[in-house]
């Protein structure tokens, strides 16, 4: 009999200091989050499938781990955790005061293309906070987004902005049938200028052409929104843009903000701002959201809402966390348990542990093949250190 002993497509082991990365990263996080007043809760890790349709979720299907319960219905591994808590918070949170501010640290699980190499299981922390619209709370957010990383001990990175309403308000001036704007929004944000250029060109008379076109160049500084208003007029969504770099450029955290309106994707979802965390050293977003007004009154409660979820194992992989070295090992006589836990819980983690050996040649032995310096013995004449 054949025995696999590798784990599935899309899985891995992680050991020792990806373990103290991600413990790191959670733990920062889940601080600041606990001190800005936000409360945990935790969803199952399997869902029924509806409850994604239900939410008009934008994880393709063919994306969701499903699984057949034994009355025949379809479940799935948990591929979001913002859906889930927007059913809690619209069922068993309904009678409490809004805004709620929730928070999770949840696995989501998703089915990435066959060798592709990605995750299949994806460690996220984040945050929603329900029933709260307006200014303020994007506020809130996109500096809750930035602390977030800073917590983390990240100090390469930059969060890019961007207005769902923006993107709306060009399109809905195209006289374009709707499957050629959903793969003009797809060119804009794959930046694939070609296509882009390709399914422009038999409009390149009509008002919005122009802003169309230059949409995916439209990243960077402040003067963004300058350009963005020069090609397309007035608009609310590049107003409600500036007054928050107005705010967050006061608090201090202008330099950590940046723009990208070509930022067009899931927009069945997101009905406001959006945001993105981008690092040095990772490859792809470690952070985002954004406001998606909508998703509340699919489970019969309407409020507004607006949240982030960070990729806790990409932020990880940013970072440099040492795994701690062994220096000491301790060799105790009968009755001297105590004492000797007393000292490995005097000393920094992982720098000195317990020998299970009966001998002291046996200890020295496995102290030399562990690495540590020194062998520290407790029996009933004392204590003495000898190097090893």
């Amino acid at each position: 009999m054949n025995i696999h002993i590798n784990t599935p497509e899309g899985t891995r082991d992680r050991l020792f200091s990806e373990c103290l990365e991600r413990r790191q990263v959670q733990s920062a996080l889940v601080e600041l989050f606990r001190r800005r007043g936000y409360t945990e809760v935790i969803t199952p890790e399997v869902e029924f499938y509806d409850l994604f349709v239900q939410s008009g979720n934008p994880i393709p299907q063919e994306s969701m781990l499903k699984i057949i319960d034994r009355s025949g219905k379809i479940m799935v591994m948990r591929p979001d955790c913002t859906a889930p808590i927007a059913r809690v918070a619209a069922t068993k949170l309904k009678a409490l005061a809004l805004p709620q501010r929730l928070y999770y640290d949840q696995t989501v699980f998703r089915s990435g293309q066959a060798h592709q190499g990605g995750s299949s299981e994806i460690a996220q922390c984040g945050v929603e906070m329900i029933g709260a619209v307006g200014d303020k709370a994007d506020l809130e957010m996109v500096a809750m987004a930035v602390d977030s990383l800073r917590a983390c001990g990240l100090r390469q990175f930059h969060i890019e902005l961007g207005h769902a309403g923006f993107y709306r308000a060009l399109a809905g001036r195209m006289n374009m049938p709707q499957d050629e704007l959903e793969r003009l929004r797809g060119a804009i944000e794959g930046k694939n200028f070609a296509l882009l250029n390709d399914l422009l060109e038999p409009y390149r008379g009509q008002d919005a052409c122009a802003a169309l076109r230059r949409l995916p160049y439209l990243f960077g500084g402040i003067e963004v929104l300058d350009e963005a208003e020069a090609l397309a007029g007035p608009c609310d969504s590049l107003d409600h843009l500036r007054r928050l770099y107005g705010e967050l450029f006061a608090a201090g955290y202008g330099d950590c903000v940046r723009f990208d309106l070509g930022l067009v994707h899931q927009l069945d979802y997101y009905t406001g701002m959006v945001f993105r965390g981008y690092a040095e050293g990772a490859g792809a977003p470690v952070l985002s959201g954004g406001r998606y007004d909508g998703l509340m009154e699919q489970f019969g409660r309407k409020a507004e809402a607006t949240g982030f979820a960070v990729d806790v194992d990409a932020v990880g992989a940013c970072l440099t966390v040492e795994t701690p070295e062994l220096e000491t090992v301790i060799h105790y006589g009968p009755g001297l348990l105590a004492q000797a836990l007393s000292v490995v819980d005097s000393r920094p983690a992982g720098s000195c542990e317990l020998s299970p050996c009966r001998t002291l040649d046996s200890t020295m032995n496995l102290a030399r093949e562990k690495g540590a310096a020194r062998v520290l013995v407790l029996d009933s004449e004392g204590e003495r250190w000898l190097t090893v």
